[in-house]
C-alpha cells in the first residue's frame, strides 16, 4: 500500500473481530514503532502487548466517559480487540542531552513533554503499518492513566501514554471531513483563516 493511500484511508477501529492476530504480523507492527524517529534517537518508548481477557477487561474500565455523560466509545474496543497494545515511555530520556532539557512547553510536576511526541511518532507508525496489514487500531487517551499503569504493573520512571486496540476491522466508518489547506497552513507568518 502507498504511504499517501494508507494516510488518507485509515480509520478509527472500534469495532473488532475475535480473530487473532498472527505473531508475525504483530511483529511487523512493532517494528514499524521501532523506526520511528526520536528525540535524539533516545527511543523512550515502551510496549507492553495485552492479550489476557481479564486484563483487558480491566483496561476498559479506566476508560473516562466523554461529553454529556455518555461513556468512552472506545471502551468496548479495549476490551474486546484480539490485542491491546500500552504504550509507555520511559521518563527522563526523551528532551534531555548532556543533562541540557529541551523543554519547549510549561513545566508541571510532570516533568519532562518530550516523551509525548516520540511515543505519539511510533504510535502512528503503528497504525498506518496496521491499517496497510488489513488491521484496525484506535488511539485511546482519556482514562485514569494511573490505574491502568496499576494494573499493568509499570514502574515509577514509567508513564502510560495511550493504550491502542489492534484486530481485524468489524465495521468500515467512513472518512470524517477534513479542513482545507488553506484554513491552517500560512506562509512566513501567522495569519488569520478566511475559512467561514
Amino acid at each position: 500500500m502507498e504511504v499517501m493511500e494508507a494516510i488518507k484511508n485509515r480509520r478509527s477501529i472500534r469495532k473488532y473481530r475475535p480473530d487473532p492476530v498472527p505473531e508475525d504480523v504483530l511483529q511487523t507492527v512493532l517494528e514499524a514503532g521501532r523506526w520511528a524517529p526520536s528525540w535524539a534517537n533516545t527511543q523512550c518508548w515502551r510496549f507492553i502487548i495485552v492479550r489476557d481477557a481479564t486484563t483487558k477487561a480491566k483496561l476498559a474500565e479506566t476508560l473516562r466517559g466523554t461529553r454529556a455523560g455518555r461513556p468512552n466509545p472506545a471502551t468496548e474496543a479495549v476490551r474486546t480487540a484480539p490485542v491491546v497494545i500500552a504504550a509507555c515511555a520511559e521518563k527522563g530520556l526523551s528532551g534531555f542531552y548532556r543533562d541540557e532539557s529541551g523543554q519547549v512547553l510549561p513545566a508541571t510536576d510532570k516533568g519532562d513533554y518530550w516523551y509525548m511526541f516520540d511515543v505519539a511518532l511510533a504510535m502512528q507508525n503503528m497504525c498506518l503499518a496496521a491499517h496497510a496489514l488489513g488491521l484496525g487500531t484506535v488511539h485511546t487517551g482519556l482514562l485514569d492513566a494511573q490505574e491502568a499503569a496499576r494494573i499493568l504493573g509499570l514502574p515509577q520512571n514509567v508513564v502510560l501514554v495511550e493504550l491502542m486496540p489492534l484486530g481485524y476491522p468489524d465495521e468500515t466508518p467512513a472518512p470524517r471531513p477534513r479542513k482545507e489547506l488553506s484554513d491552517f497552513v500560512f506562509y512566513e507568518h501567522y495569519a488569520q483563516s478566511t475559512a467561514k
